[in-house]
């Protein structure tokens, strides 16, 4: 079991992760300040830290001193809404593997824990297929049959999704939050508008609508 910690002082944002990382198979734990990450971020008791830079008691910078100075070699990837370049590449020279700047999409971190998780001897699949639809997730190339289908970064990152959990009914809240990011309107029916730019591109029933559930790719 893939373990992960998590250093964030806002609880929307923590949740977010939470329930985003574990629907994905990763155990998390969540702490508040910097003086709990660096107590807990050991190499022996978890896989990756995800750190925000503005935490109470130790900021995160601090915090990666201290970690990589004792010796973790567990990968951070840091979270910031500083977008400085102080900041960030500080933060690489400090320690950090990857950084990712807040607001963020749900698909974009994963993409970023994934690859730091990633072991050599078995790299992560890149080309998702699901019965006549295909994703190339390094060419960002569809296809249905034989047909290339022309997708906006938006529907693509939906049709991922979906093909990641196929069958999987899918309610608006969570592609919501998986590819339009934490920051969403949960009255929007923006999901709602590119399910059904998607059933224009690949055909109207390979995506089924479940009634006050949401949506599920038929596999």
């Amino acid at each position: 079991m893939t373990r992960i910690l998590i250093a964030e002082d806002e609880a929307r944002i923590v949740s977010f992760l939470e329930k985003g990382l574990s629907a994905q198979g990763y155990t998390t734990l969540a702490v508040n300040t910097g003086t709990d990450a660096v107590a807990l971020a050991r190499d022996d008791t978890f896989d990756l830290l995800i750190l925000d830079l503005g935490l109470p008691g130790r900021d995160g910078r601090q915090v990666l001193r201290d970690i990589r100075s004792r010796g973790e070699k567990l990968p951070v990837i840091v979270l910031t809404a500083r977008d400085g370049i102080d900041d960030t590449v500080g933060s690489l020279s400090e320690g950090a593997d990857d950084y990712v700047t807040k607001p963020f999409r749900f698909e974009e971190l994963l993409a970023r824990v994934r690859l730091r998780l990633r072991d050599e001897q078995s790299p992560e699949t890149t080309l998702l297929s699901v019965g006549g639809v295909s994703l190339d997730l390094r060419s960002r190339r569809a296809t249905h049959e034989t047909r290339t289908i022309d997708l906006t970064a938006r529907e693509f990152a939906l049709l991922e999704s979906f093909m990641r959990h196929p069958g999987q009914v899918l309610s608006r809240e969570q592609l919501l939050s998986h590819v339009w990011g934490y920051d969403f309107d949960p009255g929007s029916n923006v999901v709602d508008v590119y399910v059904r730019y998607l059933r224009q591109k690949l055909g109207g029933d390979v995506i089924q609508t479940v009634r006050g559930m949401g949506y599920r790719l038929i596999a």
